[in-house]
């Protein structure tokens, strides 16, 4: 039997005009079940939510939350992103808890998209090299796990839109 792993990820939710209040939307959210989410309602017509949670497989346990949190929300909601997937050296940093420049001495692979980095390609350089960065690894093991997934998801979403069969 394989491990649970404790993956790291968001999402980020369009809303529908004339969506409910604020209130409304994270009761029904915790009211399906997402009573582990972060949730982020900063910019208008748009919720992000944090989640940690554990499975075996990472695209399951993201699938499972993307249908938990869209079941709860009006229709029309969509979603419009997975992360992480396309992140800043910045992000990494800051996952990690080290300076960007720590980042940028080590062999990185190349940019996907102005200056924005695969976190699934980031991984196995990161482990390459010994020192800080490598011994940081292990705090954000969970958050680079997630990241596979999450591209794979976004690639469907943006092909297909969202189906959670």
């Amino acid at each position: 039997m394989t491990a649970d792993t404790a993956f790291e990820f968001d999402l980020v939710v369009a809303l529908p005009p004339k969506a409910p209040d604020e209130a409304a939307l994270l009761d029904a959210i915790f009211e399906a079940g997402c009573d582990d989410a972060v949730i982020g309602l900063g910019a208008s017509g748009v919720l992000a939510l944090g989640f940690t949670r554990s499975g075996v497989d990472a695209e399951a346990v993201i699938s499972a939350a993307v249908s938990q949190v869209l079941s709860a929300l009006p229709n029309g909601a969509q979603l419009r992103e997975v992360k992480p997937d396309l992140v800043s050296l910045a992000d990494v940093a800051a996952r990690l808890k080290v300076s960007r420049q720590a980042i940028q001495k080590r062999p990185i692979p190349p940019p996907s998209l102005g200056g924005l980095y695969r976190a699934a390609e980031m991984l196995p350089y990161l482990e390459a090299h010994p020192g800080k960065v490598s011994d940081a690894l292990a705090s954000a093991q969970g958050w680079f796990l997630a990241a596979q997934a999450a591209q794979k998801i976004n690639a469907k979403v943006s092909l297909e839109g969202w189906n959670a069969a």
